[in-house]
């Protein structure tokens, strides 16, 4: 079995909701894979499945030849996944640093783990001790992928990390994603439905539907933005 995140056949939902239905995929190690779907198709559901926070119904989860499909979130985590999740995932009444240090497993490794984060995101440089409530929903987000990097993960799953925030921070991710791989080969599994954001960060595309892979493709493909629009329409 080949390095990286295997998919194999999962299914998965809430209680009798079945949400997730058969899905099978990869993301080869340093690969960036952009999962693509409007509201309602099982994006989230998919990624709190594979982090352990959703029981798999069927199938299984491998990761950096590990089995992964019954292991609980942190245990998860201490493999090299890490998970940048939608909702607000935040502690507001602590510190910038302090929201940092919660990805690591112990204090001595933050100015090692921040030196790796500071050049792509450098608003956190002189700020560390502001309360994490205080920054504005772009810098929130930013931090929730900062956050994410300090880990120093193998791969990192981002949840509709762009909903809501303006161009130039939307850019300065994409920046910092695509500074991550380039310098430590991190893999990456963007939920979006940014297209042009997806297309801009990851080499491959998946489209989900109804908690199922409807089409695939190469991102650097002329036609891709229309396919995935096309989707998206329907």
């Amino acid at each position: 079995m080949s390095s990286g995140l295997q998919v194999n056949a999962i299914t998965s939902g809430y209680k009798a909701s079945v949400v997730i239905r058969g899905l099978s995929f990869q993301v080869a190690a340093g690969e960036a894979v952009a999962l693509v779907g409007k509201n309602g198709m099982g994006k989230t559901t998919l990624l709190k499945t594979l982090m352990g926070y959703l029981p798999k119904k069927t199938g299984s989860v491998h990761f950096n030849n590990s089995d992964i499909t019954r292991l609980s979130p942190h245990h998860v985590a201490r493999l090299g996944v890490a998970y940048a999740a939608q909702e607000q995932a935040l502690f507001t009444d602590l510190s910038i640093r302090d929201n940092l240090r919660l990805g690591l497993e112990k204090d001595a490794l933050f100015d090692d783990a921040f030196a790796r984060v500071e050049p792509v995101f450098p608003v956190f440089r002189d700020r560390l001790k502001q309360y994490a409530g205080t920054l504005s929903g772009g810098e929130q987000k930013m931090l929730l992928v900062a956050r994410a990097l300090m880990m120093r993960p193998s791969i990192i799953l981002l949840d509709e990390i762009t909903e809501g925030l303006q161009p130039s921070v939307i850019e300065r991710i994409a920046a910092a994603l695509t500074h991550e791989r380039q310098q430590h080969g991190t893999a990456m599994l963007l939920i979006e439905q940014n297209v042009p954001f997806a297309l801009k960060v990851a080499d491959r595309y998946l489209v989900l539907k109804q908690g199922e892979i409807q089409d695939e493709g190469d991102t650097r493909h002329l036609s891709a933005a229309e396919t995935i629009f096309n989707h998206l329409r329907v």
